[in-house]
């Protein structure tokens, strides 16, 4: 079976945050690791090299296929910052109209800047869809 391309490295978060140019994006993806932190009660790690992830969950498809990824993360990326791992958030219809601009598509929320959606939704959403994915 195939391997996931994306997977847990020993690479620098701190050096991965350094290497966003702009300023203003670095502050929101630090900001990001302190409320994934707090919630997720994990140290962030690399998975693969433009992912910032929190926690480790295993998965097993019906086609057997097994894997693992982060539980939440985030990666700084051209246009925005992609927030992997809310998607599953039980109250995501009722939370997403109350974040304020922003995007979805495959999985991912798609931020510009933080100061842009209410961040007390946003850790809600990341706490809702950490709890349901530990039980």
């Amino acid at each position: 079976m195939a391997e996931n391309k994306t997977r847990l490295t020993d690479a620098s978060v701190e050096q991965y945050l350094a290497a966003i140019e702009d300023g203003a994006r670095r502050k929101d993806c630090a900001a990001l690791i302190k409320i994934m932190t707090r919630v997720t009660q994990q140290k962030p790690k690399m998975w693969g090299t433009a992912i910032v992830g929190f926690g480790v969950l295993k998965y097993k498809y019906e086609s057997g296929r097994e894997g693992e990824t982060c539980l939440v993360g985030f990666s700084s990326r051209k246009g925005d910052i992609s927030i992997y791992g809310t998607g599953s958030a039980p109250r995501l219809e009722e939370l997403l109209p109350m974040l304020g601009k922003h995007k979805t598509g495959k999985g991912c929320l798609y931020v510009g800047k933080l100061k842009d959606v209410d961040v007390a939704v946003l850790e809600q959403l990341i706490l809702d869809s950490v709890r349901k994915k530990i039980g």
